[in-house]
């Protein structure tokens, strides 16, 4: 919910947000609690690398400590660039799509809530990405984020 509140007070307007879902820790599972993910697409005129930047800034006057986190690690807000358009994007920061996309159940179900047709710029329809995915990363729905 921070996000939401954070986002346009950066000036970035959120265009549409999925409903909010639970799910396990994924990776290296730490003593940690479930997660809560959503995916909100915005509109944006910023370079993808100032629009992470935004995030990051957003993450940080959340409590997150940057120099603290681990890797899957317990924070308390986490906001990544999952995808820009149709852009195609690797830098010393930054991925787009995000290298994790088609692999992570958290991120595919509320970002097909969005767009159940989703397709990524080399071709990959993510709704397959999702039934290849097979069983495991349980993701239970908790509800409307907004």
């Amino acid at each position: 919910m921070a996000a939401l509140t954070a986002l346009p007070e950066h000036g970035i307007e959120i265009d549409a947000v999925s409903s909010m879902y639970e799910t396990e820790p994924v990776g290296e599972v730490l003593d940690q609690p479930n997660f809560l993910n959503a995916v909100v697409r915005v509109p944006s005129t910023l370079e993808p690398e100032e629009l992470l930047d935004v995030c990051k800034a957003i993450e940080v006057e959340e409590g997150r400590r940057l120099e603290d986190a681990r890797r899957h690690g317990p924070r308390p807000l986490d906001i990544d660039l999952l995808l820009v358009g149709n852009l195609e994007l690797e830098t010393a920061r930054l991925r787009i799509p995000h290298l994790e996309v088609t692999s992570r159940r958290f991120v595919l179900t509320p970002l097909l809530e969005l767009d159940p047709d989703l397709v990524l710029p080399d071709g990959t329809v993510l709704a397959e990405s999702i039934e290849a995915l097979g069983v495991g990363q349980d993701v239970r729905l908790v509800g409307p984020l907004v």
